[in-house]
C-alpha cells in the first residue's frame, strides 16, 4: 500500500503531457487533484481528501520539473548531426501482392547509387515511398501497375541522429514534434528508426525546420 505522495507520483509520472503542463504552471492543481483522486485512492486503498492530493502535487512539482529538464537536457545535448536532403518526391501506393516485387526492382537499379534517398514504409492498407526526385521515372516504371493514391514533389527531408538511450525517456518525440508544430511547420511524413528521426517537409519549410531542430540543444540549457 502506497502513501498519498507515492500514489500521486506514480499517477503523474506516466503522464508526460500533464507533467509538462504542471511544471509550466498551466494546470489548475485543484482540478487535476479531483481528476486523479480515484486513481490515488485505488493505490492507497483508502479514501483520500482532495486537499491532501493538492499538497502532494505542490511538493512534487519542483522535483518533476528538475527531473524533466535534466533528462531532456541530457538527451538534447547529445543529439547527433542534422542531415538535410532536398529534391524528394513522396508516393503513396495501395498495398498489393506485387508491391514488394516493384520495390525490389527499383532497389536493384539504385543499389550502386550512393546519393539516392529511398525509403519504403508498408502500412496496413497502403505503402509510402519517399525517393530522390531524380529517380521518379524509375519508380513510375516499376510501380506502373500499382495503384498510386498520392504523389507530391518539392519536398525535403530533415534527419536527426538520436542518442542510443532516446527510447528510455518518455515524451522525447513529443518535445521534438511540439517544437516543430509551434513554429507552424507542416510535416508531410515522419520516418523513424531506432537512432534516426526523419521528417519530410515542403521545400519552403526546410530552413525553418532545420533551425528549430538545431536550437533544441540550447533551448533546455537556458531553462
Amino acid at each position: 500500500m502506497k502513501t498519498v505522495s507515492q500514489a500521486v507520483e506514480s499517477v503523474i509520472k506516466v503522464k508526460p503531457f500533464v507533467i509538462e503542463a504542471l511544471c509550466e504552471g498551466l494546470l489548475n492543481i485543484s482540478s487535476l487533484a479531483r481528476q486523479i483522486q480515484p486513481m490515488v485512492e485505488k493505490l492507497t486503498e483508502k479514501p483520500v481528501k482532495q486537499g491532501a492530493i493538492v499538497m502532494a502535487l505542490n511538493r512534487l512539482t519542483p522535483q518533476l520539473d528538475y527531473s524533466l529538464n535534466r533528462n531532456l537536457q541530457k538527451l538534447l545535448e547529445s543529439l547527433g548531426d542534422i542531415i538535410v536532403r532536398s529534391n524528394l518526391t513522396d508516393y503513396t501506393f495501395r498495398n498489393s501482392n506485387t508491391i514488394f516485387n516493384s520495390h525490389t526492382k527499383v532497389m536493384q537499379e539504385i543499389s550502386n547509387h550512393q546519393d539516392v534517398f529511398y525509403t519504403l514504409v508498408r502500412g496496413v492498407f497502403e505503402s509510402n515511398l519517399v525517393v530522390s526526385s531524380a529517380y521518379e521515372e524509375l519508380v513510375e516504371k516499376y510501380f506502373a501497375e500499382e495503384d498510386c493514391l498520392l504523389k507530391q514533389g518539392e519536398l525535403s527531408a530533415i534527419t536527426l541522429k538520436l542518442p542510443a538511450d532516446n527510447v528510455q525517456v518518455t515524451g522525447f518525440y513529443y518535445h521534438i514534434l511540439k517544437a516543430i508544430a509551434w513554429e507552424g511547420v507542416n510535416i508531410k511524413e515522419v520516418i523513424s528508426t531506432t537512432n534516426e528521426f526523419t521528417i519530410i517537409v515542403n521545400d519552403e519549410d526546410v530552413d525553418r525546420g532545420f533551425t528549430i531542430l538545431k536550437n533544441l540543444k540550447t533551448a533546455y540549457k537556458q531553462k
